[in-house]
């Protein structure tokens, strides 16, 4: 808006431009109106539902102008409202487990495809352990509870338009597991020209030229489209209290007892509305979004907020020492009141994006997390790094395939075998990016128990059985290949390209 009000006199400008945006505001809603003309029957009817959302995101966007914090307001959180995990899990469980097990439902954001990984199709679908796909793995962990517990606990399962075919298809295989599975679809938002603020699509559907012109927003869509659904509403009826809402690539969320217990052992009064799941953070976790004090509210500042002056400080471990692991545990009821008033706050993220042939568009979207500030009572626990596995990478994957992880009811453990708690960094290089290439290089995956760095480049080739220990660097030279011959046991080595091995 600002380079469109060159030349005009500075007492017009704040009443220029606010013509501008409802010029904007207007044109957008004559392109959706066209859109929904192009929709018949259940799409029309799910279409207009989307786009009611969209238009208030729209004209949010239109309304903010830089950044969306004010830094010198920035304060690290009061000591009370981040508890350490240790402080809660101190508190002793009660007899029956049931009773709160019965109130919670585990959702589990699925609207993400497996494209970073080389798949096609949902991510969750893709083998992680033992040929078991992170469905499976969750699947497995609530069933658990609900046998050992004699309790039902649902799972939901987020998806988006990208993953929701797929997905239902893979889901009759779970008819006979203790465990009931529901699902809803997040919105479908319309791309936006960069240029004209205006949307791409030509019409409603989603092949040909319309195939990359819609996206799902985010996963702060999630309270909307929970309650739209009518799933919502269908829960709380059943008598569900509380969702523990993660992403579904992260092995670590798992459903945690104490943290359950300490949010249905509150007095009513105080009975905490949001829980966000936090951890310390290390030199890999710079970008994590992390927890401040803003107007007397918890809020999440995402790296995204931050102005370009201060993005070093943001980064700094010293000053924001924890970060988001988007582990939340959130209360149904306030949910449905923060929609039901319009009250829900989330910042937006203004996602620029290249399609295909060329034009660029943004996407508005809005984190989950950052609704926290719109929560009663809401509190960061800092829980073990180990509540943090997230699998975005085959790098992390070859980790969570290895023998540094023991399986059990579905749940990874770091092996008591490792002599220390933290995880190994491994870098594969490119020529491991996609899963299916990932597994033709290992004849079996390397015992790794012993190791605290690897880094893989070029084209390179694991035997059955080798042993990685301390720092490993394997490094092929274009046109060279190395294959590690099986048995090999490679303690901090460096191995070359003429396949010459060194100390390190």
């Amino acid at each position: 808006l600002p380079c469109l009000s060159k030349g005009v006199p500075n007492g017009g400008m704040a009443q220029f431009q606010e013509e501008m945006r409802q010029q904007l505001e207007t044109s957008m809603h004559a392109e959706l109106e066209k859109l929904l003309d192009t929709a018949t029957g259940v799409d029309k009817e799910v279409s207009k539902k989307d786009f009611d959302g969209f238009k208030k995101l729209f004209h949010r966007f239109l309304q903010v102008e830089g950044p969306s914090v004010d830094w010198p307001k920035i304060h690290r959180p009061p000591e009370d409202s981040i508890q350490p995990y240790d402080k809660i899990a101190a508190l002793p469980l009660p007899d029956s487990l049931a009773d709160s097990l019965n109130k919670l439902v585990v959702v589990k954001l699925n609207g993400g495809l497996g494209t970073s990984m080389g798949c096609k199709g949902p991510k969750s679908l893709i083998s992680v352990r033992n040929e078991n796909t992170f469905l499976d793995l969750t699947v497995q962990q609530i069933e658990h509870l609900n046998k050992k517990y004699n309790t039902d606990v649902p799972l939901v399962l987020m998806n988006s338009f990208n993953t929701d075919e797929d997905t239902k298809k893979i889901l009759q295989k779970y008819t006979h597991h203790r465990v009931k599975i529901h699902t809803f679809n997040q919105s479908r938002y319309p791309r936006i020209n960069k240029e004209s603020l205006l949307p791409v699509a030509t019409d409603i559907g989603m092949t040909g030229e319309n195939a990359d012109v819609w996206y799902p927003p985010g996963h702060g869509d999630i309270y909307a489209s929970f309650y739209n659904s009518g799933l919502l509403d269908q829960l709380i009826t059943e008598g569900k209290e509380y969702i523990f809402v993660s992403n579904i690539d992260n092995l670590g969320a798992t459903v945690d007892l104490n943290i359950l217990h300490h949010l249905v052992s509150q007095p009513n009064g105080k009975r905490c509305e949001f829980i966000m799941e936090v951890t310390d953070k290390t030199r890999a976790d710079v970008k994590g979004g992390t927890l401040i004090q803003y107007d007397n509210k918890l809020r999440l500042l995402e790296i995204a907020q931050v102005p370009k002056a201060h993005v070093d400080e943001f980064k700094s471990v010293t000053k924001f020492k924890i970060f988001n692991t988007n582990n939340l545990w959130i209360s149904l009821g306030a949910i449905k009141r923060l929609q039901e008033q319009n009250a829900m706050d989330m910042e937006i993220i203004v996602n620029p994006k290249t399609l295909d042939g060329g034009q660029n568009v943004i996407q508005l979207e809005t984190a989950v997390g950052a609704a926290i500030k719109s929560f009663d009572n809401a509190l960061g626990i800092n829980v073990p790094r180990s509540r943090f596995l997230p699998v975005k990478t085959v790098s992390d994957l070859l980790l969570v395939m290895s023998n540094l992880y023991s399986l059990e009811a579905g749940s990874l453990t770091m092996s008591q075998k490792r002599e220390f708690p933290t995880t190994p960094h491994v870098k594969l290089g490119s020529s491991f990016t996609k899963v299916q290439e990932y597994q033709t290089r290992f004849e079996s995956i390397p015992d790794m128990l012993e190791l605290d760095h690897l880094t893989v480049s070029g084209d390179v080739t694991f035997g059955k059985q080798v042993s990685l220990k301390g720092t490993v660097i394997i490094i092929a030279n274009h046109g060279d290949r190395i294959d590690i011959p099986a048995g090999t046991i490679l303690e901090n080595k460096i191995v070359s390209g003429n396949l010459r091995i060194l100390d390190h």
